[in-house]
């Protein structure tokens, strides 16, 4: 019985529908704001939540979970809802035909279009029709669309317009019966359409009762499912049984051979035991033409080979050549194309393809080819040498000889051809018309007069594999021959076809001199079983002719070969295998193979013409036995309710029965059909029903409501999936199963997908817990893992299904239908990163990994997983994170931090980017309450390093944190950690330092944080002042740093590795910090704080300069404690701060003009807990207002509910109006919270650049460039005249001008450039900004230097900068015209005070824009984001 639901509770009903209130009209605006983030850098978005998505304004979504959902899934995983049925609706099949999707179940209407339980929608324009009003009436389980003829089949439990099965012809628009009229008997129900794996019929699985007539007439035109099945062959070539090459007396040798000895024996390719691989696979000598020579020194009536190619690497062959022995000559072959299925002919060479879907090809001589034996010739090849697979040689159809040591067992035969004789007859050998072979053949003497019943009797019985039209051959050797002639007398014999045919039975003359051949029988025969064998029977004639010798007749027993004429073949029966009904009749149960181009019109409710019947109908009739017949199916549940066709020929199927007799006795829910017969998987099969299928090569991957085998070997790890390895015949476990049912399977890019009622990926076998993925999950068949499905779904879903084909040049997508509770586009870890997008809103990319909840530090080894990275893992409270403790008040006079809501783990709380300067990678690191496997048997937990471009995540190297990360900073490759944790073997209490570079902890000086009795230490800002150096500030909850009482805020200095306190300090607490003024001089602290003269302050300014606190407004304007804060671009006359009121009852939202605080967030609800706080640039335009300017808006990001639009985990405020933004969902559906946007620029400009027309910028560059024309000629002459006046000037001397420290003249506009290219032209001098690079480097680093200056210079204050870090790259003021930018680091420190510069500290990392002149760079500093000019010898 499948786990109970945890989503039944009343609790989880009211988290799921709360989420509604995200889509409420009123929520509504004209389009989503077009937010900027490119020019932030690269930006993630960190928070707790399963799922996340942005608001739809132009139409509103809800789930009704009593109600079917159709949702899209685009190739990435986003997911789209397309519209619901009626209350009670099912949606459980679908296909695509053309650019329609036909979707079917149990409903009478979607989307609020009328559909009687099937419908077509069309992608575009998004529309659903109905198909007729006369289609099924009753509940549809299957469809199948054929692309060939146009129709779309359906099959279920209803009476019209046939009884279980329809047919919708999209060309003629009308609904019809099948062709064969419908089914019927057991539950008249069919569960499964699929194709066979060639495409060419369609199988029809369910619970129903088949019946064929005994009376023998042409069966359907399949290939022969006795052999593994290859498009190589055709169902005429499969049919031929291969002559045995393992006799004793054939010889075969191949030439030149691998010296590897695992693949130098030819023997191992006859019958190969195995897939290909060592000992079961020949490789020729490398560079070398092989040579095949396979001698019998016997006649054969051979009818072709069959060949299969080898696909070890830098091994195939491609090309060959096959001559006849003993005549040598090269015979042309025909074989049909797999790749357009076309008959062709070819002699030398002969091609052989090197697809692994295609395990061996069939080429057939010409028809009456007699030899003895052939030479293959492999001549052209793939890689280093030909090879093989598959070698065999195939008969005309079937043989037997009276010689039972030639009767060697074939190929896929499951017993060789025999014989049985009364009487006594001896060897003898005969010369054939070949030179060089002999014959071997019997004889027995009789009396002369001697009744047939008391003679000698002689039967054959040949293995015959597949039903077929046949002639078979009674050879008999000559008389002359033998010296015989006068003892030969004539013979009576008796061919048994099968089939419920009447034997046939012929008289024939042994007095032949030479050699002849007899036609015996022509017409169908049935193929060997165990209950039926093809005989040829021969005894004395009734009225023997001559006289004979000495009064004695001689009879004599050759061969008997069967030459098969067509394979549309001729049978009562399939395999003998079934069961006859009171009129001689065969039934079947549960299955039924229809050809898609047959013609033929019947009514299987009733008795279908053998005409119909197929080869692979034997596994209805074994079915039918296995099951006990009509009356136990009568009231039996069984069924069959999935196929899938293995391209070897085998049929697997599954459903819901347990077989009680037959070759697969005990077999329960699953079993194969190859051989011929049906057969039990491993272990006797599941122990719960089967409801679907899929293929992946030799992996079937198996759904349903089983947790082990049969046998329970797998430990019950098979909790409602499974994996088959076809070749190996053994079980796999997906991790360990699902904790519910699986309805249906799909597969795509190499990915398994999986749709049903269960709410768990477990962790164990034996364990609840686990991953919580509400009825939709995918696997990684590739690493065997669970994947991230991409869009995020809550749900109990029914059916999931591809939609576009990728053979057709489209992207791979997918429809999933079932019940929904709660749906976004796009499924998250915790993290997405964000670009610029479309009018809908940004480009999204979720974390490319699954992250889990965070582990125990006692318990923080696990079971080894067999991929690094796969998800698994609860779903939980964070575990380790106590928010009573964690906004602890530690001061009596102050209130305390407002707690957050608690929220699911795993919970991506923080985030930094971080370019790693060995590799120049940029990549995240990203730190909250979440774990994840790393190397060996361990999990990693806290912060974790992501690498977008490879979506991997990597630990940190070392201990492990134990607790729960709340912020992140790097400076210069060093990485703080702040949040509530400890680090096991350290004192580090809330506070780490991480080298980068070194990848190892640094902590040895760093003196630990020290909280109030009863507190614990929770470090909730680390960031730095861009005016200071060397200094970061860290705050939150604590009373010291070290030794050094610093209550909430403390500055390190991370060059002498000491704690500071910020002027006098202040009490309380602090939830964020930020900064104000151009160079970041003032700093801006929010929280609970009261300054250190107990003047209350929830927002707090320190000035650096004169190192002092002060309170920001007024208390009373501030109605209780700061949550966040954010100045609108370093000015602090426009604050924001958010927070909740000191008794908690309302959370408030306030901006500062410099004056006073204003309430700006009137509409927003006690329940609000807001995280965050940020100005983001726009790509458009809001109208201006006195709060915040045209081109920027405020992101408001936590957990909001608000009054004017519901539910929210970030919205946009653009100083008048909140528009809701993102929405985001825990794993269980109830409101996620996003804590946090981070970017990689953090000095980005807000200003917007629109540009003219192209028109308009030809005709100003024409206008300039005459300008600058004009304007070289006047600085050319005026350079002349200032040049003569050295002396009075003294300013610039030729001789002296290359000592010139040109490090002090910057240009610093586009004049300064013409003055210095004008002097050089002019004068014949060097400029004075352009000179050696290498002398650049010693005179940059000398210091003292007062050289004269250029009277040609501009001020330094005039130097223009680039508004955007891409106007520097890419055509600003000093950017280069063919370069982008490169990194470089500073070699010294600079103080950079002057207007235009940037300041270093040596070591920086900054990024080189304009290099052009020699002796002043534009760079950027990749840190700030902060751009300037710095001298060029200052860097390298």
């Amino acid at each position: 019985m499948a786990p109970s639901r945890k989503r039944s509770s009343p609790a989880r009903s009211i988290k799921v529908l709360s989420t509604a209130l995200l889509f409420l009209p009123n929520a509504v605006v004209a389009s989503l704001p077009q937010v900027d983030f490119d020019r932030m850098g690269k930006v993630g978005l960190a928070g707790a939540f399963a799922g996340l998505g942005f608001f739809d304004n132009s139409t509103s979504v809800t789930f009704d979970p009593s109600t079917s959902t159709l949702l899209s899934r685009t190739s990435e995983g986003a997911l789209s809802p397309l519209g619901s049925t009626n209350s009670g609706g099912r949606i459980l099949a679908g296909c695509v035909l053309g650019d329609l999707f036909y979707f079917a179940g149990s409903f009478s209407s979607i989307n609020g279009t009328s559909a009687n339980n099937v419908a077509s929608y069309t992608q575009s324009p998004g529309a659903f029709a109905a198909l007729e009003s006369n289609g099924p009436n009753g509940e549809i389980n299957a469809v199948y669309c054929d692309e060939t003829d146009g129709k779309v089949w359906v099959g279920g439990k209803f009476t019209s317009p046939g009884s279980a099965v329809a047919v919708w012809d999209t060309k003629a628009g009308s609904w019809s019966k099948a062709p064969f009229g419908g089914l019927s008997g057991a539950a008249a129900q069919v569960l499964s359409i699929t194709s066979n794996s060639s495409a060419s019929s369609i199988f029809l699985a369910g619970s129903f009762i088949t019946s064929f007539q005994g009376t023998g007439t042409a069966l359907n035109n399949t290939n022969n499912p006795n052999v593994p099945f290859s498009s190589g062959a055709t169902p005429f070539s499969s049919s031929l049984v291969p002559i045995s090459l393992q006799a004793t007396q054939i010889e075969i040798d191949a030439s030149p051979s691998s010296t590897d000895p695992q693949f130098s024996n030819i023997q191992n390719v006859l019958c190969p035991a195995g897939p290909d691989g060592p000992g079961n696979t020949w490789l020729a000598g490398d560079s070398n033409t092989a040579v095949i020579n396979i001698r019998t020194f016997t006649s054969l009536n051979v009818k072709g080979v069959r060949l299969g190619n080898t696909f070890q690497q830098e091994h195939g062959t491609t090309g060959f050549s096959v001559e006849s022995l003993p005549d040598n000559k090269v015979q042309t072959l025909s074989y049909v194309d797999p790749t357009s299925g076309q008959n062709e002919t070819c002699s030398d060479p002969c091609p052989l393809l090197t697809d692994p879907s295609i395990p061996y090809q069939d080429f057939l001589f010409p028809e009456g080819t007699n030899l003895t034996g052939v030479q293959i010739k492999l001549t052209e090849w793939t890689g280093i040498s030909a090879g093989l697979h598959i070698l065999q040689m195939l008969s005309s159809g079937a043989f037997a000889s009276a010689v039972d040591s030639q009767n060697g067992q074939s190929c896929f035969a499951p017993n060789p051809s025999n014989t049985t004789t009364t009487g006594t007859w001896t060897e003898k050998d005969v010369n054939t018309n070949i030179p060089g072979t002999t014959q071997a053949v019997l004889v027995s003497s009789v009396n002369v007069g001697t009744s047939p019943a008391d003679g000698p009797s002689f039967t054959w019985m040949p293995y015959v594999s597949a039903s077929g039209q046949y002639d078979i051959n009674l050879l008999i050797p000559g008389c002359s021959t033998f010296q015989d002639c006068p003892l030969r007398t004539s013979v009576k014999v008796t061919v048994f076809p099968g089939g419920g045919q009447n034997p046939s039975v012929t008289t024939l003359s042994q007095q032949n001199t030479e050699d002849a051949t007899a036609l015996i029988y022509s017409g169908p025969v049935v193929p060997s079983s165990p209950n039926f064998v093809t005989t040829v029977s021969m005894t004395l004639a009734d009225h023997p002719a001559g006289n004979g010798q000495g009064g004695k007749y001689e009879i004599v027993a050759d061969r008997v070969l069967m030459v098969l004429k067509s394979a549309n073949v001729t049978s009562g029966a399939s395999g003998g295998n079934g069961t006859g009904g009171s009129q001689g009749t065969l039934s079947g149960f549960g299955f039924l193979e229809w050809p898609l181009s047959s013609s033929t019109t019947a009514d299987a409710t009733t008795i279908l013409p053998n005409a119909t019947e197929s080869a692979l109908d034997a596994v209805a009739f074994d079915l039918f036995n296995a099951l006990g017949g009509a009356a136990s199916l009568t009231s039996s549940t069984s069924a069959i309710a999935a196929v899938a066709h293995h391209p070897s020929g085998a049929v697997f199927l599954g459903g819901n029965f347990t077989l009680s007799s037959g070759t697969a006795s005990s077999a329960s829910n699953i079993i194969v059909f190859r051989n011929g017969a049906l057969a039990g998987l491993t272990n006797a099969g599941l122990n719960g029903p089967v409801s679907s299928l899929v293929l992946d090569g030799d992996k079937l991957y198996v759904g349903g409501s089983f947790s082990d085998t049969t046998f329970a070997s797998m430990q019950g790890r098979l909790r409602g999936v499974a994996m088959y390895d076809v070749q190996q015949n053994q079980w796999a476990a997906l991790e360990a199963g699902v904790n519910g049912a699986v309805a249906s399977l799909g597969f795509s890019d190499g990915e398994v997908q999986i749709a049903g009622n269960f709410t768990t990926l477990l962790s164990s076998a034996g364990s609840s817990s686990g991953f919580e993925v509400a009825g939709f999950a995918t696997w990684d068949t590739s690493s065997s893992a669970w994947s991230n499905s991409g869009g995020f779904l809550v749900g109990s879903m029914s059916f999931v299904a591809n939609s576009t084909s990728p053979t057709k040049g489209q992207t791979q997508s997918q429809f999933i239908a079932g019940s929904v509770q709660s749906s976004l586009k796009f499924g998250a870890s915790g993290l997405v990163m964000l670009t610029n997008g479309g009018s809908d809103g940004p480009t999204v990319t979720p974390l490319g990994v699954q992250l889990d909840n965070a582990v125990d530090d006692t318990s923080r080894t696990v079971a080894k997983r067999s991929k690094v990275h796969r998800r698994r893992g609860a779903s939980a409270w964070f575990s380790n994170l106590n928010f009573a403790s964690l906004f602890a008040r530690q001061s009596a006079s102050l209130p305390p931090l407002p707690p957050f809501t608690p929220v699911p783990a795993p919970a991506v709380l923080a985030g930094v980017f971080w370019t790693n300067s060995s590799s120049s990678k940029e990549v995240a690191i990203i730190g909250g309450n979440f774990s994840f496997p790393s190397s060996g048997s361990s999990e990693s937990q806290g912060v974790a390093i992501y690498d977008q471009a490879s979506a991997t995540i990597s630990p940190l190297h070392g201990s492990q944190l134990n607790g729960t990360v709340r912020a992140l900073f790097v400076q210069n490759n060093f990485l703080f950690i702040g949040g509530e944790f400890t680090l096991e073997g350290t004192n580090v209490n809330g506070l780490a330092i991480y080298d980068l570079s070194a990848q190892q902890w640094d902590i040895s000086n760093l003196q630990p944080l020290q909280a109030a009795s009863g507190s614990s230490v929770v470090v909730r800002s680390i960031t730095a002042s861009a005016s200071t150096t060397n200094i970061v500030i860290v705050a939150g909850s604590f009373v010291k740093g070290g030794s050094l009482s610093c209550q909430s805020i403390c500055s390190w200095d991370t060059s002498s590795n000491q704690w500071n306190t910020l002027g006098s300090g202040i009490q309380g607490e602090v939830a964020a910090v930020t900064y104000a003024g151009n160079n970041e001089e003032e700093l801006i602290a929010a929280g609970s704080i009261a300054l250190s003269d107990n003047t209350a302050a929830n927002v707090a300014q320190y000035t650096f300069s004169n190192m002092s606190w002060t309170a920001i407004g007024s208390s009373s304007e501030v109605p209780g404690p700061v949550t966040a804060v954010e100045v609108d671009n370093g000015n602090v006359s426009s604050i924001f701060a958010a927070g909740r009121s000191t008794d908690g009852s309302l959370s408030y939202l306030l901006f500062w003009n410099g004056k006073t605080w204003t309430n700006l967030g009137t509409g927003l609800e006690g329940s609000t807990n807001i995280s965050q706080l940020t100005m983001v640039p726009l790509q458009n335009t809001h109208t201006a207002n006195g709060v915040i300017e045209s081109d920027r808006m405020l992101l408001v990001s936590g957990a909001l509910v608000d009054s004017s639009f519901g539910i929210a985990s970030s919205a946009l405020f653009d100083g008048s109006t909140f528009i809701p933004y993102i929405m985001s969902s825990s794993s269980s559906g109830a409101p996620g919270l996003v804590s946090s946007l981070f970017h990689s620029i953090s000095n980005f400009t807000f200003t917007q650049h629109h540009f003219l027309a192209v028109g308009v910028v030809i005709l100003i560059s024409i206008a300039i460039a005459g300008g600058v024309v004009f304007f070289l000629a006047l600085i050319g002459i005026l350079w002349t005249l200032f040049s003569r006046r050295d002396d009075k000037l003294g300013k610039f001397d030729g001789g002296d001008d290359e000592d010139d420290d040109s490090t002090q003249h910057r240009p610093s506009s586009l004049l300064d450039h013409i003055n210095a290219a004008t002097r050089n032209t002019i004068l014949g001098t060097p400029s004075p900004y352009g000179f050696d690079r290498e002398k650049d480097e010693t005179m940059g680093a000398k210091e003292g230097l007062s050289p004269d200056l250029d009277p040609f210079a501009v001020d330094g204050s005039n130097y223009l900068r680039a508004a955007t870090p891409s106007d520097a790259a890419a055509g600003g003021i000093l950017a280069a015209d063919d370069e982008t930018s490169r990194p470089a680091h500073a070699r010294y420190s600079f103080d950079g005070t002057g207007e235009g510069e940037l300041p270093l500290t040596a070591g920086l990392e900054v990024e080189v824009l304009d290099d052009r002149d020699s002796a002043w760079w534009y760079a950027r500093d990749v840190r700030t984001g902060r751009e300037g000019v710095v001298p060029a010898a200052y860097l390298y």
